[in-house]
């Protein structure tokens, strides 16, 4: 990873779905973070906190309502339309579901042809026919495969020909949105170690989507905690886990079974009480608060803004503030077990 080198860089990003009967779903409100050349950059969060919205603006499947996306110093959504093919090459994606993602009429061969042969790479059916063997040979497969159909395949191999298919344009980044989440556990960990192998022998940048928070410790260098559209807190993954500040990714990390009956067994488990707010009428102040079992009063009138507690370590909880700190009750703050 270099760390002085950012290839994407998210300012105030908001992406707000106007409803019916004047109402707007709040899906992302406000999230900023940059991605380092090189790193795989985990973003987690419970169901329905704007972690996928957030992959689909960087890929322009969806246009921010407010902010800005910029990608290696150029903003993605003032390229021109020349250069908008090329960023299309650029930035790949990986989607969740193996089975909705791949066309069922199409061979594999068909389905690792089309982008080739939409951005015209690799001329002549002999050089596309080598590319897509070399292709299935870097991601597990045969090549005796690409005359198959995706029904042919279970779960796990389904992932692996769209990881392929996610690499024929030769990318430098690529959004994976949730990719294991539909496999089996067994399948899992070979799909995060395949990805891991191509970033290293590619060059590649990741943005690694999941709620599995063990799994996304294993691939990322640095973690983002999403709640309810907004950024809680970014660290170095090890960091984040060894020392979590903001409450809810406390409670997140609690949730995480330890391999160890003894441990295990003594360890405090955090349970959120009430229910996850609507995205459509957020709390106001802290949008955390109403579940939070460390609010202040201050938290309902004033949002946290994201600050620097520690070295490359940011959260955005009053706890932290200078203003709040003669407030902070130490009995709400939990430790985590030893992991």
């Amino acid at each position: 990873m270099s760390n002085d080198q950012v290839l994407v860089k998210v300012e105030g990003l908001k992406k707000h779905f106007d409803l019916s009967k004047g109402l707007t779903l709040k899906a992302v409100d406000g999230i900023s973070f940059q991605i380092y050349k090189g790193e795989t950059f985990g973003l987690v969060g419970e169901s329905g906190c704007g972690k996928s919205t957030t992959g689909r603006m960087l890929m322009r499947l969806y246009e921010p309502t407010e902010g800005t996306i910029t990608y290696d110093g150029q903003n993605l959504h003032s390229v021109h339309e020349g250069d908008q093919f090329l960023f299309k090459r650029k930035i790949q994606m990986i989607f969740q579901d193996p089975y909705a993602s791949l066309n069922p009429r199409l061979t594999v061969r068909e389905i690792l042809t089309e982008p080739m042969e939409i951005h015209g790479l690799h001329q002549g059916k002999k050089n596309r026919m080598k590319k897509v063997d070399e292709l299935l040979e870097s991601v597990g497969l045969n090549r005796d495969f690409a005359n198959r159909y995706p029904h042919e395949f279970s779960g796990g191999q389904r992932q692996r020909i769209g990881i392929a298919r996610s690499l024929v344009l030769e990318p430098e980044f690529i959004v994976a949105d949730e990719p294991i989440s539909a496999l089996d556990v067994s399948v899992q960990a070979q799909v995060v170690n395949l990805l891991k192998n191509l970033q290293k022998k590619n060059g590649l940048t990741y943005l690694f989507i999941a709620h599995d928070l063990s799994m996304v410790k294993h691939i990322s260098d640095r973690i983002g905690v999403m709640y309810l559209g907004h950024m809680a807190e970014i660290s170095a993954s090890e960091e984040l886990y060894q020392n979590p500040l903001h409450p809810y990714t406390q409670a997140l990390l609690s949730a995480i079974p330890i391999p160890d009956p003894d441990i295990e067994d003594k360890r405090e488990r955090i349970i959120l009480k009430g229910e996850l707010p609507s995205p459509i009428h957020p709390p106001s102040g802290c949008v955390f608060r109403t579940r939070c079992p460390a609010a202040m009063d201050v938290c309902a009138m004033k949002k946290p803004e994201m600050q620097e507690v520690a070295s490359d370590h940011y959260v955005a909880c009053h706890l932290y503030s200078k203003e709040s700190s003669g407030d902070r009750n130490e009995t709400m703050k939990v430790t985590i077990g030893s992991r």
